[in-house]
């Protein structure tokens, strides 16, 4: 069953822009918010950008990273876990699929407290950002 995300559709300013719509599909989101594939090159580039804060929760295959997170499942072998869809909805909303989850989502609007003045109405990454975190993602399968 195709479940609209209506908050995604809403418009959206800010350094991240808009919000594109998509549809969830039971734990996935199986079509790219962008349309295209992401870039896995990036990809782990933002993964290990702090910035974009996995790593202060996520270790992984980074032995460059002395600082790797240990609050949250490892990244290795995660594109072998799940399937890229499961990935996108893992960083879209991982409320959806644990409410109790520490985990920030990644690309919604709506329906959340304690949002500092700045982020305010503002995903905190990019459909494109998102899509390449993903691509590199599913290329971690061991």
């Amino acid at each position: 069953m195709w479940l609209v995300a209506a908050a995604a559709a809403l418009p959206c300013s800010g350094r991240a822009g808009s919000l594109q719509p998509y549809a969830v599909v039971g734990d996935a989101i199986p079509a790219s918010l962008t349309g295209a594939a992401g870039d896995p090159a990036r990809g782990r580039t933002l993964v290990l950008n702090r910035t974009s804060t996995c790593i202060l929760c996520h270790s992984g295959p980074f032995p460059e990273e002395k600082f790797q997170g240990d609050v949250a499942p490892d990244l290795s072998g995660s594109g072998g876990r799940w399937s890229e869809g499961q990935l996108r909805l893992r960083i879209v909303d991982p409320s959806r699929l644990n409410p109790a989850t520490i985990m920030p989502s990644y690309y919604r609007v709506d329906g959340m407290v304690r949002v500092g003045t700045a982020w305010r109405g503002k995903p905190i990454l990019s459909a494109e950002q998102i899509e390449d975190i993903v691509a590199y993602l599913v290329t971690l399968r061991q």
